[in-house]
């Protein structure tokens, strides 16, 4: 059961795309540094097809994407609920954050449109840094990744 502390429209997570953002709870990967401890408890309301339909209708064509962020606990029940969402609104595109290196076996990438992958490491900084260890692709049609974290580094 994934859960979501807050949600908030942004626009620098995914490039070109004004995102819906779900703050998923129940983070078990503990960052050193991390800037919203919060979410590693297991707190929030439900996050189903139901709650989501909620904020999709509410949201309409104010947004372009979806990005879940965070879900590691979960990433199986994150894929299903990307799926539901590319079903019922295909339209929109879809972005996971995620703090793990890579994901798990038998995670579907082609029910996203931008994976984010890798821990926070205070020492290497954000993706706006050329040092960064974490990694933004773009995942095309067949599930194959495009990094394009470059695009965030600032020049």
């Amino acid at each position: 059961m994934v859960k979501y502390y807050n949600y908030d429209i942004v626009f620098a997570e995914f490039p070109d795309e004004t995102t819906l953002a779900l703050n998923i709870t129940g983070c078990p990967n503990r960052c050193l540094g991390c800037h919203s401890p919060h979410l590693q408890n297991d707190c929030g309301r439900l996050l189903d097809e139901q709650a989501i339909n909620g904020l999709l209708d509410c949201y309409g064509t104010a947004i372009t994407c979806v990005g879940f962020m965070g879900g590691d606990a979960e990433p199986a029940e994150i894929e299903r609920l990307a799926a539901f969402i590319r079903q019922a609104r295909p339209e929109l595109r879809i972005g996971w954050y995620s703090g793990r290196r890579e994901l798990p076996d038998g995670i579907r990438t082609d029910r996203f449109d931008y994976i984010k992958l890798g821990p926070w490491i205070e020492t290497l900084g954000p993706l706006t840094s050329p040092t960064t260890n974490q990694r933004l692709y773009r995942i095309h049609s067949d599930g194959t990744r495009e990094d394009i974290t470059a695009r965030f580094f600032r020049k």
